[in-house]
């Protein structure tokens, strides 16, 4: 049997304020995005629009004290930090906003996200090509990793000559050829357009000054040697690759005339979130709550890369099973790392697809690790209430989520919702449990005695019931009880009164 290997999780950066402390500098960096949710919460016609109108603004403006752009800003980043929860075309106040003067660690949660949105709280501006900006936001992470490891200031051409080496990593990687910029005189001037081999009699060449052959594309082992392609005329949009010509356009990329720039606007967008501060332009520093939120990410990565039980890889209906024999801790740390290497959106659909399923334990295990994702879950659980068979677990999911303390939380339920989710969970237990489970979970039904648990099961409409009545049966030691039992099931099987 191989070991697993793990590593071990970051520590926090020296000298790294308390949580009290961190929650404390958020809400400071938040503090307009709460005024204008907490505004908006109780004004119904803020609540009800998305996005704000200019009336709306106005009048926030004036009840706040603060400039109708302060006001916008301010919607933004309570959206960005889950202040507000957007439901159709309804906002309404999101579980932060609620918990925000008590919860540290809700506020801190918050912050991440907006840290996370830093590109869309600080839109990049408008000239600038979508491919470029793209790139710059996937090379920041390495920027900050920087920033961490310098725990100090860190000179703007550093992290420019840092943002230019990731950048052409990233090219790299997609196999771009970049192309020179300016055009010699007497160069062949190529024709525009797109051409696949062959399919031009007349291919376009271009002459030019001698100039280095580009480098060979690395061999692949078992394949033919690729000769290197000919050198391209500077400013000529044709290159001529093995297997004919192509005319080709290469998208706007940073290079030396756009990569300042757009590393200003990031380390802007970075400082308008209060994740560092900048010295004029020539350096920039990790205030504590960026290199927390660094550390975060850093414990997240380690997190996924140490899958407790092993199941990181699996699809969720295989996690799951997985989990079904682990204590709720471990089980929850697993859930975590199967969560951690994936898209919130797509785990979540992935968990539901397994919920909707015949198995009744692998149902209720995908609303547990649900229970781990938290508010990004809950449109989608919303939606799966209107579906019978997800119906209580989804009611139960959002009123836990809502703050009901679990013990209480079945009160949502009505008593047709109780009872399909009982012969759901008798179901689960008949499978996978022992009897004496399925005896206990008798006992744990609503109705309080066998002859009006039989009653109301008969008419519940809950695809198991006849397996979970012959179990029972099987499984009860009173002759009388297993008798009536099993008279039930076969009542239900043959559709009888």
């Amino acid at each position: 049997m191989t070991t697993r290997r793990t590593r071990p999780a970051p520590r926090p950066p020296e000298g790294t304020p308390p949580p009290a402390e961190l929650a404390r500098q958020a809400r400071t960096v938040l503090s307009d995005a709460v005024r204008v949710a907490r505004w908006a919460a109780v004004d119904g016609d803020a609540a009800g629009t998305v996005p704000l109108t200019d009336t709306t603004e106005e009048r926030a403006a004036a009840a706040l004290g603060l400039a109708p752009r302060q006001v916008r800003a301010g919607w933004d980043r309570a959206r960005l930090a889950g202040l507000v929860e957007l439901h159709g075309d309804i906002a309404r106040p999101g579980w932060r906003l609620r918990a925000w003067d008590r919860d540290d660690m809700a506020v801190l949660r918050g912050w991440v996200a907006l840290f996370d949105a830093w590109s869309l709280a600080h839109p990049a501006p408008d000239a600038t090509a979508a491919t470029a900006v793209a790139e710059v936001v996937e090379a920041v992470p390495q920027l900050l990793s920087l920033l961490q490891l310098s725990a100090g200031p860190v000179l703007v051409p550093a992290l420019l000559d840092l943002l230019e080496q990731r950048v052409a990593e990233l090219r790299e990687e997609r196999c771009e050829i970049a192309l020179a910029p300016a055009t010699p005189k007497g160069a062949g001037t190529p024709g525009k357009g797109t051409l696949a081999p062959g399919l031009d009699p007349a291919p376009v060449t271009a002459t030019a000054p001698a100039a280095p052959p580009v480098t060979a594309v690395p061999a692949v082992p078992g394949a033919p040697a690729v000769p290197a392609a000919p050198a391209v005329p500077p400013g000529a949009d044709t290159a001529v690759l093995p297997g004919g010509p192509f005319i080709t356009q290469v998208p706007d990329v940073p290079g030396d005339s756009t990569a300042a720039p757009l590393l200003d606007w990031a380390l802007d967008g970075l400082a308008a979130v209060g994740a560092l501060t900048l010295d004029r332009g020539r350096s920039a520093t990790l205030t504590p709550l960026g290199n927390w939120a660094v550390w975060v990410k850093l414990e997240q990565i380690c997190v996924a890369a140490q899958s407790p039980a092993g199941n990181i890889e699996q699809p969720a209906e295989d996690m799951l099973r997985g989990c079904a024999r682990l204590t709720p801790g471990p089980a929850r740390a697993e859930y975590r790392a199967w969560l951690a290497a994936r898209t919130v959106a797509g785990a979540v659909a992935e968990l539901l697809a397994v919920a909707r399923g015949e198995d009744a334990l692998l149902r209720g295990l995908a609303f547990e690790a649900l229970r781990v994702v938290g508010a990004p879950a809950e449109t989608e659980v919303r939606a799966a209430a209107d579906e019978p068979s997800l119906r209580p677990y989804a009611l139960l999911w959002l009123a836990e989520y809502e703050g009901v303390d679990p013990e209480d939380a079945h009160d949502v339920l009505t008593r047709d919702e109780s009872t399909w989710l009982w012969v759901d969970t008798a179901a689960a237990v008949a499978d996978h449990g022992e009897p004496q489970l399925l005896l206990r979970h008798l006992d744990a039904a609503v109705q309080g005695t066998v002859p009006a648990l039989l009653e109301e099961v008969r008419s519940g409409g809950h695809p198991r019931t006849v397996q979970v009545l012959v179990a029972l049966a099987a499984a009860h030691p009173d002759p009388a009880l297993a008798k009536a039992l099993r008279r039930a099931a076969f009542q239900v099987h043959t559709g009888g009164a």
